[in-house]
């Protein structure tokens, strides 16, 4: 079971099992969305999540044409997961909101044409230019 939220805890969350999949993705939104050089994130069916607390969500359009829907906590303003909560077949949880990061293993980077020089790319990381098939 993984648990996190936001830095208020006002928007909290529990994940079961494994993720499906884990990363840091370097695109222009996620640096501009985290304020930072990548979105580290963990992706769950929506059956493997629970959330519990208001949030709210701001989409823009993704590199695959989509919707791409984050969610913050109203209260505080933290990022926390991405995907319409009322609808999403699959969470993307963001491993800075975990409350024990230690449990969050990346095995992917996506988006690394987007990296900029100064953002750390770990070299066990399977790379990506853009979002993988």
């Amino acid at each position: 079971m993984l648990t996190g939220g936001c830095l208020c805890d006002a928007l909290r969350y529990q994940a079961r099992g494994a993720p499906l999949y884990a990363g840091h993705c370097y695109c222009a939104d996620c640096r501009k969305a985290s304020g930072s050089g990548f979105v580290p994130y963990m992706g769950f069916a929506r059956a493997a999540v629970s959330f519990t607390g208001d949030s709210r969500a701001f989409a823009v359009r993704a590199a695959n044409g989509n919707q791409a829907v984050r969610n913050f906590c109203p209260v505080c303003g933290s990022l926390v997961f991405g995907g319409p909560r009322d609808s999403a077949e699959v969470f993307t949880l963001y491993a800075g909101s975990l409350d024990e990061p230690a449990l969050f293993e990346p095995t992917a980077a996506i988006f690394t044409r987007a990296r900029p020089a100064w953002a750390v790319l770990p070299t066990h990381l399977k790379a990506h230019a853009a979002l993988p098939p």
